[in-house]
């Protein structure tokens, strides 16, 4: 299995340092995330919590718990397990708990394999390979997106205004990959209600998407029961335990590895869905920092030929700028750790 390839690799901790991104989207929304730093032994390494709630990244709320010494990659988990990453409180949404462990875990892979030197694809033993993405925005923003890509694809959330027209129109153009329904979040800011019409419309529309967390409640089901074999899911994952509670087996899945909080349960999944001839495409939480570029490291090592929603940062400006990576993505992994080499970010350090 695959974690047995990591679980034995030693590291060495002597510090821990944090640093805040902040990235103003618009005039209402902030994104905030905190980079977490392991030292040890002349090397770094680095992990991203993607916390959405701002105040979880303020000083005070932040953790810097006690893991100076000598450990495996698995005492080092046992050790978080055993550990309060929320010293504010109950964080709003129990997903947070999964994010944060993660942006330990991840600096402590990559500090443990640059400390072995050795890089990850190496220590899994597989080749990464160029990764297909897809840039997820708003249906409104392709035209100027297409003028200077265009080549590029698209992960799109319909809303209930997408008129039979509307879809006909962005169906003509060829260009989507996912039609993301968002059913599957609830009490955030991105919940979308059920539609059996806006479900249906969408799901004829687009033959050659995938259809992302539906909500299969009432109406809905009978609706998409024809198009089972283009459902996936993101939302619900967080292990193999809740693939096999999906009310039915899936074809494709979406891979967040944040979601998934340790490092052995993102690595079950990962062999389990091969095993099951499950495909994957990866996934992101806007990322600032060096969690942008695992992600996509990730993608090459298991998801390359899916639509992965692993965009280059640039791919979140409001307005297209020349001169972005396009796909698919090269995977520059650095020779050792857990990174992608000259990963392009727009975040700065908070101040």
């Amino acid at each position: 299995m695959l974690y047995d390839a990591l679980s034995g690799l030693r590291l060495e901790i002597d510090s821990i340092a944090t640093e805040v991104l902040s990235r103003t989207i618009s005039p209402e929304f902030t994104r905030k995330t905190t980079v977490v730093h392991l030292h040890g032994n002349g090397e770094e390494g680095l992990g991203e919590d993607v916390t959405y709630a701002p105040q979880e990244h303020d000083a005070d709320r932040f953790p810097r718990p006690e893991l100076a010494g000598e450990w495996t990659f698995a005492s080092f988990a046992a050790r978080l397990d055993r550990l309060e990453l929320f010293p504010g409180g109950e964080p709003g949404q129990h997903a947070f708990r999964d994010y944060r462990r993660w942006a330990f875990e991840s600096a402590a892979l990559d500090l443990a394999l640059r400390q072995a030197g050795r890089s990850l694809a190496e220590a899994l033993e597989r080749e990464p390979r160029p990764a297909r993405f897809v840039s997820s925005t708003r249906a409104s923003s392709l035209d100027p997106w297409l003028e200077l890509y265009p080549t590029l694809r698209f992960k799109l959330d319909p809303t209930p205004d997408w008129t039979d027209g509307f879809v006909d129109a962005l169906a003509a153009r060829g260009v989507v990959d996912v039609v993301d329904l968002k059913g599957q979040y609830h009490g955030t800011v991105v919940d979308t209600p059920p539609d059996a019409e806006l479900y249906e419309r969408v799901a004829r529309a687009f033959p050659d998407a995938w259809i992302e967390d539906p909500n299969l409640t009432g109406a809905m089901d009978p609706v998409l029961r024809p198009y089972r074999d283009r459902i996936t899911w993101d939302a619900p994952i967080h292990s193999w335990a809740d693939v096999e509670a999906l009310p039915f087996p899936p074809r494709c899945l979406n891979v967040k590895p944040s979601r998934f909080g340790s490092l052995e349960r993102l690595l079950e999944f990962y062999d389990r869905c091969e095993e099951a001839g499950i495909a994957l495409y990866g996934g992101g939480q806007f990322e600032l920092g060096p969690g942008r570029g695992q992600i996509q490291l990730l993608a090459a090592l298991f998801s390359a030929d899916g639509p992965n929603d692993v965009a280059p940062g640039g791919y979140n400006d409001p307005e297209p700028l020349p001169g972005l990576e396009t796909s698919p993505l090269e995977p520059r992994p650095e020779p050792v750790g857990f990174r992608r080499a000259a990963t392009r970010t727009a975040a700065q350090p908070a101040r």
